[in-house]
């Protein structure tokens, strides 16, 4: 049984319409899973086959700790987003409920490569000239 509704999959098959460009998932886990990873990896499949445009890895955190650390993967279960290339996207936990329409959404705007931004904000962006290291840290409380 899957963890996404019929309807929530049709919603997100729409939303994945405007998708002109592969987006890779890259899924970060553990051979024994918690139920956290299980829930998170049976989820990001489920999404990940709602679009062609949309395809998954999954890796196991303690056998490929190269390629953790490449990807700056420090805990688990943890989600990459990767376009044409790694914007730095990272979600750790189970990203359901609020989470996961910041997902969907995220997705659709590195498949588009474009983030939505106006013009004023992307220079002002520009301007960024050291690495900058921002979390968002979400609670139903």
């Amino acid at each position: 049984m899957g963890i996404l509704k019929e309807k929530d999959q049709k919603k997100v098959k729409d939303i994945f319409k405007d998708i002109d460009n592969d987006v890779r998932i890259v899924m970060f886990t553990q051979e024994m899973e918690c139920s956290h990873c299980e829930m998170t990896r049976t989820m990001l499949e489920e999404v990940s086959g709602l679009s062609d445009k949309v395809s998954m890895e999954v890796h196991d955190f303690v056998a490929e700790q190269d390629l953790a650390k490449k990807y700056g993967v420090d805990k688990i279960p943890a989600t990459v987003l990767v376009g044409d290339k790694d914007y730095g996207i990272r979600f750790y936990g189970v990203p359901a409920g609020y989470e996961f329409t910041v997902l969907i959404e995220e997705i659709r705007d590195i498949g588009r490569r474009d983030a939505g931004l106006s013009r004023k904000v992307l220079a002002e962006v520009a301007k960024i000239d050291k690495p900058v290291h921002l979390q968002v840290l979400i609670s139903p409380t």
